[in-house]
């Protein structure tokens, strides 16, 4: 072959692989694009973008939510920077024992994972519901039987379906989707005829939509669990700083205030820290 030629190939050949490098970013999620520096003055928040009234991105393109308003309170008061670190819900294990994230603070369910993790003190108290079309049958949940019932994976929703095996035995079928919105096409359609989620997920997502009026929410629930922040295995350290910051915000009533933002959502009536209840005397430990 003509050594000229060859020479031209190669050429073009590095010129590919150098433009290939270079814009290797930018057809990726950025959602998911971790490239902070971590330090004792930075507090990197692991959460998932999709999980509101939590942790969310609104129309501006801002990552909000009631969670993340709680913890840029934190960090104002201990002088910290708040780093919110959209994950791979997934892959949240990994990220924190690889120390790319400090905390997973999103509506993270305690129950069932209690020795996985450093907790802080329970701060929501939370209930998996059903979601249904107003015009169906269903009105509880053995009504369920021989339904299609969809949820997201890896989700509390699921554990709590899969710990109810005297339920979920009589449905059709169980089906996993990657976030709610899918899930609610699906309802819309036809393809499923329930959805298992979390009431605050619940209420957020049928406030927001056009038709909202389609929708309702079973009265029965399928259980109940808490929320806290969960802090690498033994890291009793930062969650003493974080839980000490949060406990002063309950006591002067800022997390009241910040939970009303989401009135809508049922966040106010859904927090358990300070209030007098047996939930809040959890002792915090390992």
């Amino acid at each position: 072959m003509d050594k000229k030629f060859m020479a031209i190939l190669a050429l073009v050949i590095l010129v590919v692989i150098i433009l290939c490098v270079a814009f290797s970013g930018v057809f990726t999620d950025n959602d998911y694009t971790t490239s902070v520096s971590n330090d004792e003055n930075v507090l990197v928040l692991g959460f998932d973008p999709n999980f509101p009234p939590y942790g969310y991105k609104d129309d501006n393109g801002e990552y909000i939510g009631f969670d993340l308003d709680l913890a840029q309170e934190v960090c104002n008061r201990n002088n910290w920077t708040l780093v919110k670190q959209p994950i791979d819900w997934n892959s949240k294990d990994s990220e924190l024992n690889s120390g790319t994230i400090d905390c997973i603070w999103n509506g993270f369910t305690i129950n069932g994972r209690e020795d996985d993790y450093t907790w802080s003190k329970p701060y929501v108290d939370n209930k998996q519901v059903i979601v249904v079309k107003k015009t169906s049958n269903i009105s509880s949940l053995g009504d369920l039987k021989n339904k299609n019932v969809e949820t997201q994976e890896d989700s509390s929703a699921l554990y709590a379906l899969e710990d109810n095996e005297t339920l979920t035995s009589t449905f059709k079928d169980l089906v996993q989707v990657t976030d709610y919105n899918t899930a609610f096409m699906d309802l819309d359609c036809g393809a499923a005829d329930a959805i298992a989620m979390d009431m605050g997920v619940a209420k957020y997502q049928i406030h927001n939509k056009k038709n909202s009026g389609d929708y309702k929410i079973l009265d029965e629930q399928i259980s109940s669990e808490q929320y806290g922040i969960g802090f690498k295995k033994g890291n009793t350290q930062l969650r003493d700083k974080v839980q000490k910051t949060l406990d002063e915000m309950a006591a002067d009533g800022t997390i009241d205030k910040i939970a009303s933002k989401y009135e809508d959502y049922g966040v106010p009536e859904s927090v358990s820290l300070g209030k007098n209840n047996t939930t809040n005397n959890t002792t915090i430990g390992e």
